[in-house]
């Protein structure tokens, strides 16, 4: 059985590889929890707030080392906050067992970028729609790995943020802070590189969480039990991610993100065959 210390400990870990993933930290908690007895609905709403301390405590170090984009973050929070809210809200009503497999339906969207992308270079966008110019959302950072200084431009705005509506309708109803589906938006819509996505994944994960919360705190659902623990653990961890993400490779990023991702699936779907 989990107590205080083992749940903080193994999310010290959770928060790590949330925070260098950009998934951040929810969508490996959530599988633990509902292991362990859990029920998904108090996992779902408990794990919203570990992820505001894991983007908390990332965010902070990747805004000091300029990875984040603050102008593209504010503006995909918009689509991302109005998305948690109406997720949640189906959440608090929905039947639990479907949750299982809405949880795995949507991680499963994210393998779309790893067609051709773990061994690929990030190539800029030569060119950018008059909306995303006429935004500002463009930026640069220097790549500790790659020892260089990568510009870039995002792209196609508009329809960026309908995927960033649908990540965070994902996010509200689920709990997983939808930073694989957000970071997959950044790269493959937006057009920017792996680093950038990840760090601005996390920094919008957590207001799109605290929207989420506000619903689950009404509807009874929050366990300040889990919650405490959880909240200690992953800010830990992603303190410390945030200080080693620009000194891995994109290529390493890209094969950790696959592996977490394909055992979250394989989890959630086990998880709702045994729920029926």
């Amino acid at each position: 059985m989990l107590n205080i210390v083992s749940l903080g400990l193994i999310s010290i870990l959770v928060g790590f590889l949330g925070s260098l993933t950009g998934l951040g930290g929810a969508s490996i908690l959530i599988p633990i929890l509902v292991f362990f007895g859990v029920p998904v609905k108090e996992a779902i709403a408990s794990a919203m707030v570990a992820i505001i301390a894991t983007s908390s405590g990332s965010a902070s170090s990747y805004v000091r080392e300029h990875i984040t984009n603050i102008r593209v973050a504010m503006y995909l929070e918009v689509f991302t906050i109005t998305g948690a809210i109406a997720g949640a809200t189906i959440t608090t009503i929905i039947q639990p067992a479907y949750l299982y497999f809405f949880f795995a339906a949507f991680l499963l969207t994210t393998f779309m970028r790893f067609g051709n992308s773990i061994s690929k270079d990030f190539a800029p966008s030569e060119d950018q729609d008059r909306v995303s110019k006429w935004l500002g959302l463009r930026g640069s950072y220097f790549d500790e790995s790659a020892r260089k200084v990568i510009a870039y431009r995002a792209t196609n705005a508009v329809l960026g943020g309908a995927g960033m509506l649908v990540a965070g309708l994902a996010a509200g109803m689920l709990g997983i802070g939808a930073g694989a589906f957000k970071v997959t938006v950044q790269e493959n819509i937006l057009k920017m590189p792996p680093k950038v996505s990840s760090a601005t994944s996390n920094f919008i994960i957590g207001m799109t969480a605290l929207a989420g919360v506000s619903v689950y705190l009404f509807s009874g659902l929050l366990n300040l039990t889990l919650m405490a623990p959880m909240a200690v653990g992953t800010t830990i961890g992603a303190v410390v991610g945030g200080r080693v993400l620009n000194k891995i490779s994109n290529r390493s990023l890209r094969i950790l993100f696959f592996v977490i991702v394909a055992y979250l699936i394989i989890q959630m779907l086990y998880k709702g065959v045994m729920a029926i």
